[in-house]
């Protein structure tokens, strides 16, 4: 581990090997059986999480979290090391939605949780599928505006997990499409919801929309 203060690139896979339903936690695995549209029945497999709230519509939420700043909108990003793909991941704040909250509760809740930032919800979107051929998990994408001049986003205060290593980092909206090359670059992954933000700000520049 470099330094004192453990980095997200301090971790490493050891190794992997098959998991038994049995002995899974946060997943399952599922068969469907249905009828394509020509009548013929055929089979799907795909995978679920198993820790959506009974009475919830999602699974949890991702967060467009925007500094106001004089000098232009900064989005607020973070860097977190996920073992699927062996990885530092860039990412937007985002979380599982506990039982009885709505997206924009969750997503108040996680953004000052992972981040320390206290923000307002501005917008709520329509529900997304991250996967959908290989499994149901969904979220709303949260848009929140932080208020930079706010005392309590001065002295940021994480309530980071014992098993959570966040580094938080924030970059121009407008060099948004930039940034995410650059960092690929250095090796880091780019989450699709990061990326597809990306995309679109440079799809609506390159075609003046």
């Amino acid at each position: 581990m470099s330094g004192s203060d453990p980095k997200a690139s301090d971790a490493k896979v050891l190794s992997t090997e098959p998991l038994m339903i049995r002995d899974a936690r946060w997943t399952t695995l599922v068969k469907t059986t249905y009828r394509d549209p020509l009548g013929k029945e055929r089979t799907w497999e795909s995978a679920e999480r198993s820790t959506r709230p009974k009475n919830s519509p999602i699974d949890g939420v991702g967060i467009v979290a925007i500094l106001k700043k004089p000098s232009g909108p900064e989005l607020l990003l973070q860097k977190q090391f996920r073992p699927p793909i062996n990885k530092v991941v860039i990412e937007v704040p985002a979380g599982l939605v506990d039982e009885g909250e709505t997206a924009a509760e969750s997503a108040v809740r996680e953004l000052r949780e992972e981040t320390g930032y206290h923000g307002v919800v501005a917008e709520v979107s329509p529900v997304m599928f991250n996967d959908p051929g290989f499994c149901n998990t969904n979220l709303n994408m949260v848009h929140v505006n932080v208020d930079m001049s706010l005392p309590e986003n001065q002295n940021l205060k994480p309530e980071l997990e014992e098993n959570e290593f966040i580094e938080v980092f924030s970059t121009p909206l407008k060099d948004l499409y930039a940034e995410c090359k650059r960092l690929e670059e250095q090796g880091y992954a780019i989450d699709a919801r990061v990326g597809t933000l990306a995309e679109g700000i440079e799809v609506a520049r390159r075609w003046g929309l």
